[in-house]
């Protein structure tokens, strides 16, 4: 039987009238679906409100972490009002549906409260129900761990909800609904030539999620990525059944036909620059930096390390989210005996700007395109990092835009 999964974000069922309108999408699918399931957000705006009642009753600063599961209980009821609510709209067509919760499908997570990680689906009545004709209203977004206790996936998560069901039903195509009509080369609200790209690998997808864009979550492309799920970006704003071509698919590398060089340039405001001057030059020292910040939980990503000017002594430059420079900052200097350094530097006005492509696996001479095209702005190159098919820079991020802009036209990518 044909199994198709489709999901609605925040904005898509922001409101009844919208609500309304996904259920007609939602209806007009049906006809060409053998069996269907619906995954839905919280209405936009709601998870900050539950968020924010959720630290206040826990007596935390609103910018603290009140992560544990009575957290999980308060911000996964968005999901709930949206999914009754929508079967409620489908129920009303005429058409069979209802709704379910993350301990109902017996979707399984770690109890990383405030972020859980999917590790297993045991929903067999869920599959037996859409396989029945039941349209699956699917609250996404939440689980259940091991302790039988409600758990959240984090910002974004409904997305890696829609892709882990796909993957539970063995699902012919997950549909990711959003207010965008695909996946682009760049952000079309600072280059209006960016193009919609009708396909894109999912290591593509991968680096263009992690390194800024906003489309889908990182870790839902991760899970497609590994489950080999096609996912396919929509506009909810559009027509109730897709047109031939519309969207972007997110598929395997095989599917698409002409490779682009470099299919994307991406972008970060969310970065802070780190510099660890003087630090003593000895095995292991490394090792305690980032051991010291990760077991803080703070991400680091580009690594720089190079000889300082005294003598045993080295210079580590590395990046980390912005949100995360304070604290970060108190680590690095409630351990600076145990490291041995003579002066820490943050910078905070800084950008990440990255161009992604599989074609740089076949290809020669990307970075020197990038580099000059960056020389003719008068735009310096902070930090680099490189991977099989991205190349990052970090600049002054008042050059963000400028940037973007140059990147996108020396890879060919504007539209005509």
């Amino acid at each position: 039987m044909k199994r198709t999964v489709l999901k609605f974000g925040g904005t898509s069922v922001a409101n009844l009238e919208r609500i309304a309108r996904v259920a007609d999408i939602v209806a007009a699918r049906q006809a060409e679906a053998g069996g269907l399931a619906v995954v839905v957000s919280a209405m936009s705006g709601t998870t900050n409100q539950l968020v924010d009642w959720a630290r206040g009753a826990a007596g935390e600063d609103l910018r603290g972490e009140a992560f544990d599961d009575e957290y999980d209980v308060v911000v996964a009821s968005g999901e709930q009002v949206t999914s009754g609510l929508l079967a409620l709209a489908l129920r009303r067509r005429g058409l069979k549906a209802r709704s379910w919760l993350g301990w109902q499908l017996a979707l399984k997570t770690d109890d990383a409260h405030g972020k859980a990680r999917i590790m297993g689906f045991e929903g067999e009545d869920f599959v037996r129900s859409v396989d029945s004709g039941e349209i699956a209203v699917v609250a996404g977004f939440q689980g259940v761990d091991d302790y039988g206790r409600v758990s959240t996936l984090g910002r974004g998560g409904s997305d890696t909800s829609a892709v882990a069901v796909a993957a539970a039903l063995k699902a012919d195509l997950c549909d990711i609904y959003t207010d965008v009509d695909g996946v682009y080369t760049t952000d079309p609200r600072i280059v209006a030539k960016a193009r919609r790209l009708e396909k894109i690998s999912y290591e593509e997808m991968l680096e263009l999620a992690s390194l800024g864009a906003k489309v889908l979550q990182t870790r839902s492309v991760e899970l497609a990525m590994n489950h080999r799920v096609p996912v396919r970006v929509l506009s909810s704003f559009e027509g109730a059944v897709p047109a031939p071509g519309a969207g972007t698919l997110v598929c395997d590398e095989d599917q698409i036909v002409e490779k682009q060089v470099v299919s994307g340039v991406a972008y970060s405001r969310d970065e802070a620059k780190f510099t660890l001057i003087g630090v003593e030059d000895h095995p292991g020292v490394a090792a305690v930096i980032f051991g010291e910040l990760a077991d803080a939980g703070v991400n680091v990503d580009m690594i720089v390390q190079a000889s300082a000017k005294s003598e045993g002594r080295q210079n580590i430059v590395f990046t980390a989210p912005d949100r995360d420079a304070p604290h970060a900052r108190q680590v690095l200097e409630k351990a600076r005996e145990k490291i041995g350094y003579e002066n820490l530097l943050v910078a905070r006005d800084v950008a990440k700007v990255s161009v992604i492509g599989v074609g740089m696996r076949s290809h020669a001479g990307v970075a020197k395109t990038m580099f000059e095209a960056l020389s003719a702005k008068g735009i310096n190159i902070q930090v680099i990092s490189t991977s099989e098919i991205k190349i990052s820079v970090l600049i002054d991020a008042s050059y963000t835009e400028l940037a973007v802009r140059a990147l996108h036209t020396a890879y060919g990518l504007d539209a005509d």
